[in-house]
């Protein structure tokens, strides 16, 4: 028997992604990420049949959503994290416009290139 829990689905060989149980006494049908283990009233489906799912007439489908699937980024989301590029890029910029003030900073530098930097001896 194979480790991978297949869709309960009749021909669906597919992996199951979601379980789907059903609570008759408030006629809801809850569709959850997948079980920890395979119960006998519930069904595990593939991601294709979990989405097309759909309830009886006068039944309602709660979609539970699954916490440890990683979300999709929203627009608010992108937005602070192209700010956030935007404020590491400007004291770089300060700096090359500057001509170089932070090596002023320092009375021990001499020159840089890159990250290196030359220093001057102590002894002088």
């Amino acid at each position: 028997m194979s480790p991978v829990r297949r869709c309960s689905r009749t021909a669906c060989g597919r992996p199951a992604v979601a379980t789907l149980t059903y609570v008759y006494a408030d006629s809801t049908a809850v569709l959850g990420p997948l079980a920890t283990y395979a119960e006998p009233h519930c069904y595990d489906l593939c991601a294709e049949h979990s989405e097309r799912l759909t309830a009886p007439r006068g039944w309602e489908v709660v979609r539970l959503a699954d916490a440890s699937a990683p979300s999709r980024p929203s627009g608010d989301d992108l937005e602070a994290l192209a700010n956030a590029v935007r404020e590491a890029a400007r004291p770089q910029q300060r700096a090359a416009e500057a001509g170089g003030s932070a090596r002023s900073a320092d009375p021990m530098e001499v020159a840089r290139r890159g990250h290196l930097r030359v220093l001057r001896s102590p002894d002088n």
